[in-house]
């Protein structure tokens, strides 16, 4: 596809076509959720409840769009380069596909992976009266069940979800921020997604005591359709930058355990110079010193 470029004539245009350039460490991906021509009251709060745990990178679109993802997928590729989202959550309802989601990513603002997913049991956010984590709170991700592992649908969802829920990058975590878990677990066909609240609690010890309180939204899902990219799609939309690429070093090696091994290249020594402890018996004679000073000898005492 040929886009026509037009060069911007505000400053401000400038700067919101820089932020969209293509850049060596890029931002936060954020979602879009759309509700379908047709989404009931149970795909409307599930779509509130996710954009309120994406918060505040998410976009979510109050009205209803009439558009099939799965026949067409223009609508949702224009959508992703106007709000410019790399992600989407859609969900819908009919009679051949009770309270349906699709999640989906994009790759260059077209559609990469896409994964239609059934809604059988929801507890939204409002109906758990437990306190709730501070909007942008990182998630922590578990994904339990050997489908995720097995099966290639399974997953190339879970790396969606992860790519979905993960959330901006850090360098480093302190203790007191993890305080949200998001559960994954695949049994019988069936995903079951379940949210957290970390409590720390006092052990009598520097390590707290960990308790888990339920804290919404909860859902389980049964897998549709799906619609994946092919493996050398899939292998481009991951190439990194060589920028980005760490720099092998010479003559480093590591061991098993982590432990970094290093060789060192040097010159030959010259050891009969090397200096060595000062003990009577390490001096110089002084017939060495006069083949040393080149054959001169001492000087002879005088007699009395």
């Amino acid at each position: 596809l040929i886009y026509c470029y037009r060069k911007p004539k505000t400053k401000r245009a400038k700067r919101f076509l820089e932020k969209r350039e293509p850049k060596l460490k890029e931002n936060t991906k954020n979602a879009m959720l759309i509700k379908g021509g047709n989404a009931n009251l149970t795909v409307t709060e599930v779509l509130k409840d996710i954009y309120a745990v994406k918060k505040p990178f998410a976009v979510l679109y109050k009205k209803k769009n009439i558009t099939r993802p799965f026949e067409d997928q223009t609508s949702l590729e224009f959508f992703s380069k106007k709000s410019d989202c790399s992600l989407f959550l859609f969900g819908s309802h009919n009679k051949k596909r009770p309270n349906n989601l699709i999640i989906g990513r994009m790759f260059d603002y077209h559609v990469l992976d896409m994964i239609e997913l059934g809604i059988e049991k929801f507890v939204s956010l409002k109906d758990v009266k437990n306190s709730k984590c501070p909007e942008g709170t990182k998630p922590m991700l578990i994904f339990a069940g050997d489908m995720f592992d097995v099966n290639e649908e399974y997953r190339r969802l879970k790396s969606l979800l992860i790519d979905f829920f993960r959330g901006p990058s850090v360098p480093s975590i302190r203790l007191a921020g993890l305080e949200y878990v998001l559960h994954f677990t695949a049994l019988d066909g069936k995903i079951y997604m379940r949210s957290y609240k970390v409590l720390l609690k006092k052990s009598g010890c520097k390590i707290p005591r960990i308790e888990l309180e339920e804290m919404g939204p909860s859902l389980d899902l049964v897998m549709r359709r799906t619609h994946l990219a092919s493996d050398d799609l899939y292998k481009l939309s991951l190439k990194q930058p060589k920028a980005l690429k760490p720099k092998k070093k010479k003559n480093i090696s590591h061991d098993v355990f982590g432990t970094t091994y290093g060789r060192i290249h040097m010159q030959k020594q010259d050891l009969s110079k090397l200096q060595t402890r000062k003990m009577k018996g390490l001096k110089k004679r002084p017939a060495e010193k006069s083949a040393e000073d080149g054959g001169v000898s001492p000087k002879k005492s005088k007699s009395g």
